[in-house]
């Protein structure tokens, strides 16, 4: 199967519309049904925000990428489309069911590596290493840690489905410039349909994609970068996708070493992420959301050069992204967002301390 531009820039622009228009649709059945996400605990919202979206854009990626596959078939991978967009839509319904009813981190943990053995089982993994164990093993732990982290991303409006939208295109960039027509369509569908969404859910979200789309994208995600292939060495196909995923890893990176530090539960929901703690040092949200997709446009941007060096170049490269990475997390571990964090409490005592003494009210005037 041979694409072109055009037939690119229609499955985009497919995705696009159909995500634009059942967003609505899926907002008005959230409120009919009274499927809502209250305030309260953790969540910063300040009235109830409809969920649902995840289905819109599920059913449209969905739709657009099984007529594409039917109005030009592949000449190889056709099955493997089904049974992708079969894990997919089953891992988006457990998300559903868990935005319905709540089954907790631990389920949702084995539901994605579940998720990614049949991903294993059906044909599409790694190949990094000779032995099939080895590449199980990476495959699984891929899948499971990037679709958790678009799941923990999804922690302020718009930017799970943004990041999401900037990688999809990274990959699409990288797939059809090393004539991968089947995983570029993927990508640029995903990305269609991310920028759809964005519409409807940057700040002030109107609605929220739920688990049900957070954990699509991250298994979506993943599975596009583990069937990227270009000419290059093993370790930089292994850097690759692991550059272009780099916010949605770094942050999950971040949140779960900062909570065993203070003591707290890796798995549990918190206002401790990336973007948090931008807003605790005075950047307004829609702001901290711009600078981390500024960052994953760096990273993407990165990816695609990554994938036309040669082997040292890669190392180097790498070795620059890494260690800024360590210099910006540790800068924004010490932001104090724990209530249990000795700097909280000392910045607290500091305002306190700076505050005028109430003045005595003379009753008498």
């Amino acid at each position: 199967m041979r694409v072109g531009g055009w037939d690119y820039a229609g499955v985009f622009t497919a995705c696009l519309v159909m995500t634009l228009v059942l967003t609505p649709v899926a907002r008005w059945v959230a409120h009919w049904r009274g499927i809502l996400d209250h305030p309260g605990g953790y969540k910063a919202q300040a009235s109830p925000v409809p969920y649902l979206g995840g289905t819109a854009i599920v059913v449209a990626f969905a739709a657009v990428v099984v007529a594409a596959v039917l109005v030009r078939p592949p000449v190889h991978g056709g099955r493997e489309v089904v049974y992708i967009l079969g894990i997919a839509t089953g891992l988006s319904l457990v998300g559903l069911v868990d935005d319905l009813r709540g089954l907790g981190p631990l389920v949702r943990l084995a539901v994605e590596v579940v998720a990614g053995g049949l991903l294993y089982w059906s044909g599409t993994h790694t190949e990094l290493f000779s032995s099939r164990a080895l590449d199980a093993v990476v495959t699984v732990g891929w899948v499971v840690g990037v679709t958790n982290a678009f799941n923990l991303l999804d922690n302020m409006d718009g930017l799970s489905a943004g990041v999401a939208a900037v990688g999809a295109l990274s990959f699409f960039t990288i797939a059809a410039a090393n004539g991968q027509f089947l995983v570029a369509t993927l990508a640029i569908a995903l990305c269609g349909c991310a920028v759809g969404f964005l519409r409807h859910n940057f700040h002030p979200a109107r609605i929220y994609m739920g688990d049900a789309g957070s954990l699509f994208f991250g298994f979506m995600l993943s599975v596009i970068g583990v069937k990227l292939r270009f000419d290059g060495p093993t370790e930089v196909t292994f850097f690759v996708p692991v550059l272009v995923l780099g916010v949605a890893l770094f942050d999950t990176a971040l949140v779960t070493i900062t909570r065993l530090v203070h003591r707290r539960n890796p798995l549990a929901g918190g206002r401790d992420h990336t973007s948090h703690r931008l807003v605790f040092v005075g950047i307004p949200v829609p702001a901290a959301v711009s600078l981390i997709y500024a960052g994953a446009v760096i990273l993407g941007w990165l990816g695609v050069i990554m994938a036309r060096v040669d082997r040292n170049t890669g190392f180097l490269l790498m070795g620059l992204v890494l260690s800024l990475a360590l210099f910006l997390g540790a800068l924004l571990a010490m932001v104090p967002v724990y209530e249990t964090s000795r700097r909280r409490r000392l910045m607290l005592q500091e305002v306190a301390a700076h505050e005028p003494e109430p003045q005595p009210v003379d009753v008498l005037q």
